[in-house]
């Protein structure tokens, strides 16, 4: 294990990588060509006699935010955008193709729609619409530029092996706000009731490398909590800070009600930031302790292929040892959520002092999904990720092949091979 020197990472719980290498550096998605995503389709089952209400089209685009473009889409329609669903959120700094299904729309309506890097094609009707977690996985083609190791060929050919056989399973940047990782910050508040709080650290609280007028505008809220004043300099294109500010000049300290007029995924994101990071830091205690990805320790937990769990003691470490070795079982941890026993488990009891430490309990889940209209039931996540990884070199760019489940960021595999610093990946 090799220890990440960049403070970002340490900050979300990405302290590890899994190869010793000193890595090959270089830069990700200099063009959004470099970042190719074909999502592998889940069972769709489309309509062969009576047609469906719904329309599966494949949504092809570049450098688009999938929100943005469902909007735009459902805007040239004349429909609600939330009769536009889909199994996966793509990356925005990538060319992405995926399935999506829209309710109760003529296949000649979609064929009309004229919009740049966004192609629309009709595949069929269904009875039933496409949902998050609908898919297989995806599929990556990535090229990986201006890379600077003094052997990138040695560097890369270890870096295969290594992530073939797994690498930690983080949660990356992307979670936490590319360029502004505050989101888990803002859901510690939520969890806490502290709904002021959460309001000034999303509408405060300037990131490096940001605008310098949208700095100055966050800088100066945190100072004055005036938000008329901030809602005149932030830009237009912060729908988001400039919706709640809105609502606190309309009704000024209701919080909690200046929260809820961002959109309720956004809003439950925030907790589901926090989870994240417990879990990346649940699992790099875990790398800390020195226990293997690949072999489980007493009280971890496990799950099979039948999504059944079993928890690692003296009777069946050897078995599940075995079962892990032979991919039939994999280690995990469960986010923690409102339903959650904890585990014996170094990693499970860490996440548990963390959330102590921040005075948050279970229960803090309830009341949190209570006012975000989500539900954190808690889920389990597994702790390594491996894939095949098909690579070529060529002078100072390097090409990666391979696929990953639902819920596993390329990132992630990509991080192992370049240790740069993450904003570099972004």
């Amino acid at each position: 294990m090799k220890p990440s020197p960049y403070p970002i990472e340490q900050v979300l719980g990405m302290r590890y990588y899994v190869c010793d290498t000193d890595g090959i550096g270089g830069v990700l998605r200099r063009e959004a060509e470099d970042f190719l995503v074909h999502e592998i389709d889940g069972d769709v089952k489309l309509s062969d006699t009576s047609p469906g209400k719904y329309l599966i089209c494949r949504l092809t685009k570049k450098n688009w935010e999938l929100q943005r473009a469902v909007k735009e889409i459902a805007k040239i329609l004349g429909i609600s955008h939330r009769r536009i669903s889909w199994a996966g959120t793509k990356d925005k700094h990538a060319v992405t193709d995926q399935l999506i299904s829209i309710y109760d729309v003529p296949e000649t309506a979609v064929q009309n729609i004229r919009l740049k890097d966004i192609t629309l094609t009709p595949v069929g009707r269904s009875h039933q619409q496409i949902s998050l977690g609908d898919l297989q996985g995806n599929r990556f083609e990535i090229t990986i530029r201006s890379c600077r190791a003094d052997d990138i060929a040695a560097s890369v050919f270890e870096t295969d092996t290594c992530v073939a056989d797994g690498v930690p399973n983080y949660f990356g940047i992307q979670r936490f706000g590319v360029q502004r990782p505050v989101t888990h910050q803002v859901g510690r508040q939520i969890l806490l009731d502290r709904y002021e709080e959460a309001v000034n650290t999303y509408v405060g609280f300037p990131s490096e490398g940001e605008d310098e007028t949208i700095a100055a505008a966050r800088t100066a809220y945190l100072s004055d909590r005036d938000p008329k004043a901030a809602l005149e300099a932030l830009p237009v294109q912060m729908r988001y800070e400039r919706a709640i500010l809105h609502h606190l000049t309309e009704v000024p300290e209701d919080y909690e009600g200046a929260l809820k007029r961002v959109p309720p995924k956004l809003l439950s994101m925030f907790v589901s930031a926090y989870q994240s990071w417990l879990f990346n830091e649940g699992l790099s205690h875990r790398i800390e302790e020195g226990h293997p990805l690949s072999v489980p320790a007493l009280g971890d937990r496990v799950i099979f292929q039948n999504g059944k769990q079993d928890i690692v003691c003296d009777a069946n470490i050897n078995q599940a040892t075995v079962l892990v070795k032979r991919g039939r079982a994999h280690i995990c941890l469960e986010m923690p959520g409102e339903k959650t026993v904890p585990t014996q488990s170094s990693a499970e009891q860490q996440i548990t002092a963390l959330m102590e430490a921040d005075g948050i309990s279970y229960a803090s889940f309830k009341k949190a999904g209570e006012m975000t209209g989500m539900s954190f039931k808690g889920a389990v996540r597994r702790i390594s990720v491996g894939a095949a990884v098909t690579s070529a070199v060529c002078d100072d760019t390097v090409r990666l092949a391979f696929s990953l489940g639902p819920g596993q960021y390329a990132t992630t595999i990509c991080r192992e091979y370049m240790k740069a610093d993450p904003r570099q990946m972004i």
